[in-house]
């Protein structure tokens, strides 16, 4: 199995368990790209991101279910004795910048699914990192995603511009037909 394949399957059983306790999830962050880059990014954490608000003791209990345990060093963060990557749960709502997400993609690993931002919206995850924080890897890891996906361009460009980022939108742009003629 590929790396991103058992990390697909390991996202999977934890969002599946954390839906059997009725909490809502979505994964979002850099173990999306990974997902839909199909390896070419790697990440050592998860994060999750609640629908909505969830006591913090019931998270733990159904992360406890599959050796989860809080880390003490990183609030909302859970660690496994076994497992190298780092579960972080985020509070409600899940949102890019100003804006709440889309519908998010729903993926089978195994017998368990894995709730996700749809590629789309991965993209502007990953571009609000490049945008406000100057992180040329966002940049980067939103052109992974555009090289192995299909992205709505149009609505990333219609977000970008709403967020101020008109001019982060072009370059980013730039730099993804640049590497798009690359490939050809």
């Amino acid at each position: 199995m590929s790396k991103a394949a058992s990390l697909r399957l390991l996202a999977a059983r934890i969002s599946s368990k954390l839906g059997e306790h009725g909490i809502r999830t979505v994964l979002c962050g850099g173990s999306c790209v990974t997902i839909y880059a199909k390896g070419r990014y790697a990440t050592r954490d998860f994060d999750f991101v609640l629908s909505s608000s969830y006591p913090d003791s019931d998270v733990a209990a159904a992360l406890a279910e599959i050796g989860y345990r809080p880390d003490p060093s990183v609030s909302g963060a859970f660690i496994h004795p076994d497992e190298e990557m780092l579960v972080d749960i985020r509070p409600a709502p899940p949102s890019l910048g100003d804006e709440p997400i889309g519908e998010p993609a729903v993926l089978a690993a195994g017998r368990y699914r894995l709730v996700l931002l749809s590629p789309t919206d991965c993209v502007k995850d990953r571009l609000a990192h490049f945008y406000f924080y100057r992180d040329r890897q966002g940049c980067e890891q939103a052109i992974l995603v555009c090289l192995a996906q299909r992205v709505k361009m149009r609505e990333v460009g219609q977000w970008s511009r709403a967020e101020g980022q008109g001019t982060g939108f072009a370059e980013f742009r730039r730099e993804l037909r640049r590497r798009r003629a690359a490939r050809e």
